[in-house]
């Protein structure tokens, strides 16, 4: 029999987890499992909030991509230049081309901070911080160990992005490490975002909208950027509206993979159309995707892909027995918020279900509290960590965590009451 070749494009959080899933799930005289990325580290992308408050050093999140490539997986570094949907091909940028029997699109997404006039100038890693980076986290952690006050920004260019609560967390955290170094009189801390809130769920706007009030920081919302004029330290949006600084800290555009656009197969933001429940392209039957490379409505964060990946394994091993795919991934996703002064906030939710109160992972016991301000929360989103670099990328199953959204221990009734009295007080005809 023919071997027959499946190939993995990125070897980032998603694609890892779906070689060490498949490698298991495949056998090996049937099929060629090749990966394929430009780079030689692994980050722990979740660690780049902390980096710039000196709660993690840097090699905490990073380690070899090698290191976590199963054995009977072959790696290619090397550029990706295009997909050929038509000819089962992917061209490298070294001339070669690989053959696919199916194929699965883990590429990611990066930061773009030349889509906005002015924000890549001369003051980039100057005035101006990205924290989304390994490079940019870590130059602005060296730049607010000797920051001397003054008004600082934390803005969001444009939605998606990954990590969507990352920037409120970062917020978060730089009013409790000025208050820490006992200079936070001297820090004027503003908060960016294109959305029309801080937090735009109902649920989570009711039990965490008063923590911007709290910690004194700035909620200036429905700010869509046009540019950034760095020689009078101002950002612009389209409505002429400005918001001085001394220190922006900005999450540019995030957008996927050029070689997404190469191939003809993405929408404006380089993301694959895929189907939100089954994770099979709409580009092709033979084609995959998983994690921020979709343009799937679910958060582009970990979590997800983790989710992601236990249902893709299925859905292409009954794709190759020519079975009927599931459609049951829910866009279930649960991210620890920090909040500062050794506190966070858990929150659980999919396509259909707010972020709800209740406990996790065990209905009734926890020990986490959903939607509550805790330490314990904390010390979870630190343990993450560990378990990200020992479990969750190695493709092992997380105990008591199922991959759709579980209801019990929930408080899924008086989640519905509240959205849905939200639903009809912004759709009631005046």
């Amino acid at each position: 029999m023919k071997m027959r070749n499946l190939l993995i494009l990125g070897a980032g959080t998603s694609g890892t987890m779906m070689a060490n899933h498949l490698r298991k799930k495949l056998k090996k005289n049937d099929w060629n499992i090749t990966i394929v990325d430009k780079d030689e580290t692994h980050y722990y992308q979740p660690g780049f909030l902390f980096l710039p408050f000196d709660i993690y050093k840097p090699k905490q999140v990073k380690k070899s991509i090698d290191k976590f490539i199963p054995k009977g997986v072959k790696l290619i570094r090397e550029k990706i230049d295009r997909i050929d949907k038509d000819l089962d091909l992917v061209y490298l940028q070294d001339g070669s081309k690989l053959h696919y029997d199916i194929l699965i699109i883990a590429t990611g997404v990066d930061i773009q901070p030349e889509e906005v006039e002015g924000l890549k100038g001369d003051e980039w890693y100057k005035s101006i911080f990205d924290f989304y980076t390994y490079e940019g986290a870590k130059q602005l952690r060296d730049k607010l160990r000797k920051w001397e006050g003054g008004k600082l920004v934390v803005h969001i260019c444009e939605m998606p992005i990954k990590c969507p609560v990352a920037p409120l967390e970062f917020a978060f955290l730089a009013d409790s490490y000025f208050i820490n170094k006992g200079m936070r009189e001297k820090v004027d801390i503003s908060y960016v975002t294109p959305m029309d809130a801080a937090f735009t769920k109902p649920i989570a706007a009711k039990e965490l909208g008063h923590l911007l009030k709290e910690k004194n920081i700035k909620l200036i919302p429905n700010f869509n950027i046009e540019s950034v004029d760095s020689d009078h330290n101002k950002i612009i949006d389209y409505g002429g509206a400005e918001v001085e600084y001394d220190l922006l800290v900005t999450v540019p555009t995030n957008m996927g993979d050029p070689m997404i656009e190469r191939s003809g197969i993405g929408d404006d933001l380089n993301y694959v159309p895929t189907d939100k429940a089954t994770l099979q392209t709409k580009i092709k039957d033979n084609i995959f995707a998983i994690g921020d490379a979709t343009n799937i409505p679910a958060s582009k964060a970990g979590s997800v892909a983790h989710f992601e990946s236990e249902i893709l394994t299925e859905n292409i091993l009954r794709y190759i027995e020519g079975e009927a795919l599931k459609s049951s991934f829910d866009g279930h996703a649960n991210c620890f918020v920090e909040t500062g002064h050794g506190k966070a906030i858990l929150i659980d939710f999919n396509y259909t279900h707010e972020p709800v109160t209740g406990t996790f992972p065990l209905p009734g016991v926890g020990p986490l509290r959903l939607l509550k301000e805790s330490h314990m929360n904390h010390m979870g989103k630190l343990a993450f960590r560990w378990i990200y670099w020992n479990m969750l990328i190695k493709g092992k199953h997380i105990p008591f965590v199922s991959a759709e959204m579980a209801t019990a221990g929930k408080d899924i009734d008086k989640v519905e009451t509240i959205v849905d009295k939200k639903i009809k007080e912004t759709t009631t005809i005046h």
